[in-house]
């Protein structure tokens, strides 16, 4: 196994014990305990399922282009003119029970697992994003599953803040 090889093999291992990470992170919460947050300013629990999500479920749309038109484009031009804080207001964060977002979760990570385990030569596959204030620039398959494995870490570390913060 080559070291490219080993190292895709870990991302998406890594991208794969997402859901388990998160569901890990909630056992034993209750219904009220979802809407702890660290302060007033910040996320609550139930906020930050949700957005993990919906942040997985656009960036799997990334994949599934890229490895069906990897000369394609993608813009998230529609999503970066409104702010986080925004979009968890529109799309109701707070009040949104968290079992189908856990589930969409779930169920985006092992469809992508499946894809990219049937199409390996699709992690280069990449495609043209024009990103906030800066260039354009082509962004591999790869790199975005790698963000996307350590944006669930980031956030699961986040409820285990939330959780201590509260003795949960």
């Amino acid at each position: 196994m080559t070291d490219q090889a080993s190292s895709q093999s870990d991302i998406l291992a890594g991208y794969a014990a997402g859901p388990d990470h998160l569901e890990a992170a909630l056992a034993g919460l209750s219904a009220a305990d979802l809407d702890l947050a660290l302060d007033g300013d910040s996320w609550s629990i139930r906020q930050i399922v949700h957005h993990i999500a919906d942040g997985d479920d656009i960036w799997k749309e990334f994949v599934k282009r890229a490895v069906g038109n990897p000369e394609g484009e993608f813009s998230l031009a529609w999503y970066w003119q409104i702010g986080q804080d925004e979009w968890a207001r529109r799309w109701a964060y707070e009040q949104r029970e968290i079992e189908p977002s856990l589930a969409l979760f779930r169920a985006s990570r092992a469809h992508v697992v499946q894809l990219l385990t049937h199409r390996p030569d699709a992690w280069s596959h990449s495609l043209l994003i024009c990103w906030p204030g800066g260039p354009a620039e082509q962004t591999s398959v790869e790199w975005v599953v790698a963000m996307q494995a350590r944006h669930v870490v980031g956030h699961v570390n986040d409820i285990r803040r939330i959780r201590a913060a509260h003795g949960k």
